[in-house]
């Protein structure tokens, strides 16, 4: 499956003294909800960390359509969109309590080595994972 759902709600020190959420805590939901696509897929992020390789975004566009605020149980989608030699794209949704589409993304990652900082093949379970979701298109 290439989409995946998870919820976060929001905490009070993520907003501003109007209780709109700050910009920036946009990035560490969708985040969120990368890591919990691949948990979602059988892949810790932990362990492919220990494992020496590294997923850090290489491009991302972030567009707020409208405020998320303090204490909504927010639901962000995540998608997989692509996937090439070492690069994986996503494109991602937040939504709030009552359905209203606050914030889209996209966002592109490159699989590092993290000893060398180059980029890598994914690990044989991410290319089985890609096999996978492409049979399934």
């Amino acid at each position: 499956m290439k989409n995946h759902q998870t919820q976060v709600r929001v905490r009070y020190s993520e907003t501003d003294q109007m209780g709109v959420v700050y910009h920036g805590n946009y990035v560490p939901y969708f985040e969120i909800g990368r890591v919990e696509w691949l948990r979602n897929k059988g892949v810790s992020y932990k362990s492919m960390e220990e494992s020496g390789i590294g997923l850090p975004i290489v491009n991302m566009n972030i567009n707020y359509k409208k405020s998320a605020r303090y204490d909504e149980l927010l639901t962000i989608h995540t998608t997989f969109k692509s996937h090439s030699s070492v690069k994986i794209e996503f494109d991602c949704a937040i939504y709030n309590e009552t359905n209203e589409l606050l914030t889209t993304a996209t966002f592109i990652l490159v699989f590092v080595a993290l000893k060398t900082g180059r980029p890598t093949a994914p690990p044989e379970y991410i290319l089985d994972i890609f096999k996978s979701l492409d049979e399934n298109c």
